[in-house]
């Protein structure tokens, strides 16, 4: 990577969330290079969709956002990844070399992760062999904005220094950094700090809420990590191919084929 990559700021929240603000506002105050690309509304929940109303002819729109002069900011009617897409091909000027989004107002901890469109853009990043940093922070009454932007600072330098294609997803405390405990690595949880539940269904209607979980999960889990007062680092990895074992042997049996 070179010594100043340049870099896409973005997240699920819209362009003009308060996370987003914040998060530009610290990396450029760090010396970055930056090109801001995010959805124009609330698309959060999009994992890495690159769905659009019109695919042929995406619309986006110059944002100005408060200082943050010097910055080229575009919204786009689209969901994160997507923006990770036109601006890797280069509709915004020179594509990026690493992908950070954020900061969500929420955790995004444990397998649901799949779901979410701040880690989905930095996994669509991934896709095209870029690294990527998804920070999150727990929400509260203020949300420490501050305190995740400081921890995506530091976080940057050590992806920054990380093999192409690595992506770490952080989840920051609801506190303030001076009473942050440390920092832990982090094996993904079962499931986040809240999970969907289904509150009816009928007559044509389904009806499901996010609900706090009280099933006690590991210690180690990206979930009971940040919980517990300390950011939770995990590095993930998007759709490879595995060892399947004899499945194409056994497909073929079945199909009463020969094996290619």
């Amino acid at each position: 990577m070179s010594e100043r990559p340049r870099i896409l700021v973005t997240n699920d929240d819209g362009v003009r969330a308060p996370g987003i603000h914040v998060l530009t506002q610290s990396l450029v105050h760090a010396g970055r290079d930056l090109v801001v690309a995010a959805p124009l509304d609330d698309r959060s929940g999009a994992s890495a969709s690159l769905m659009a109303r019109y695919m042929d002819d995406i619309l986006y729109e110059e944002v100005d956002l408060e200082r943050l002069e010097g910055v080229p900011v575009y919204g786009i009617d689209g969901p994160p990844a997507l923006a990770v897409l036109a601006s890797r091909l280069g509709a915004f000027g020179e594509g990026p070399d690493l992908i950070v989004s954020g900061i969500n107002p929420g955790a995004n901890t444990g397998r649901a992760v799949l779901h979410s469109g701040t880690v989905g853009a930095a996994l669509a990043g991934a896709n095209f062999g870029l690294s990527g940093l998804a920070v999150s922070v727990v929400p509260g009454d203020p949300i420490q904005w501050e305190t995740a932007a400081a921890v995506a600072v530091a976080a940057l330098k050590w992806v920054e220094a990380a093999p192409r294609g690595t992506v770490l997803n952080v989840n920051v405390p609801d506190l303030p950094l001076d009473q942050v405990k440390g920092v832990k690595l982090a094996r993904l949880a079962p499931f986040g700090t809240v999970r969907a539940a289904l509150i009816n269904s009928g007559e044509g209607r389904i009806s499901m809420e996010l609900q706090a979980s009280d099933q006690k999960l590991d210690d180690d889990t990206d979930t009971m990590i940040v919980l517990d007062g300390y950011v939770s680092v995990t590095s993930i990895v998007g759709p490879r191919a595995v060892d399947a074992g004899d499945a194409a042997d056994a497909l073929a049996k079945a199909m009463k084929a020969p094996l290619a």
